[in-house]
């Protein structure tokens, strides 16, 4: 089984791809949707974990000085990642995640763990990205602590849907600041993947999901 056939059927058996009816904050109705915050368990951040560094090892974004998770669902991505990079791949890399407010007690300062310094190349750890109001935060805190060099992104979903623009979250991201996103899975390849499928016992996608998945992508997709 691929990597990303056992990370879909994670996302099913952990309740965080679900198909039904769903209102989005845009006011669109999608056929499916993704919740990373339904991943609670050891075993599921264990695997989480091993799928980003299959991800990040497929595309040889390995070489960099550290992993940077935003909080707060970017800093257990990261840290579960870095020791499967270890574990998996015998790859040491370091990792950092941002405080919410700068600390100005004890250690101060906004990073936890590795400190950024001058020319380090860093690689962005997020679960989703909707919109690029995220990285509008994170690339400008990212280059004020030092002159570092953001190699890329890696998500675990990318919807490929338009946002406020004609373009995706993710084409918008590339855009915006020349980094390239690199998505576990894509929404195209979640239909062609699990269309029939049974997981858990139970087709997710029948032929009438497919439909609406189409649909769906065929009115809001890039």
């Amino acid at each position: 089984m691929s990597y990303k056939k056992a990370f879909m059927e994670l996302m099913v058996q952990s309740n965080v791809l679900t198909f039904g009816e769903f209102t989005l904050k845009s006011g669109r109705v999608a056929p499916y949707f993704v919740n990373t915050g339904n991943y609670k368990t050891g075993m599921q951040a264990a695997k989480l974990g091993e799928f980003y560094a299959d991800c990040i090892m497929e595309h040889g974004l390995q070489h960099v000085d550290t992993l940077f998770g935003p909080a707060y669902k970017g800093i257990p991505l990261s840290v579960a990642t870095a020791i499967a990079l270890y574990n998996k791949y015998g790859v040491e890399v370091n990792y950092c995640f941002n405080r919410k407010e700068a600390k100005d007690h004890g250690e101060g300062g906004t990073l936890v763990g590795y400190q950024l310094k001058d020319g380090d190349k860093v690689l962005i750890i997020e679960d989703v990205v909707t919109a690029g109001t995220a990285m509008a935060e994170t690339v400008p805190m990212l280059k004020a602590l030092a002159k570092v060099e953001i190699t890329g992104l890696v998500i675990s979903v990318d919807r490929m849907e338009r946002g406020k623009n004609d373009c995706s979250a993710v084409q918008e991201i590339q855009k915006l600041y020349g980094i390239p996103t690199y998505p576990i899975v894509t929404t195209r390849e979640i239909i062609d993947t699990l269309h029939g499928v049974e997981v858990g016992g139970k087709v997710v996608i029948d032929d009438a999901m497919k439909e609406k998945m189409e649909q769906y992508l065929a009115a809001y997709g890039v």
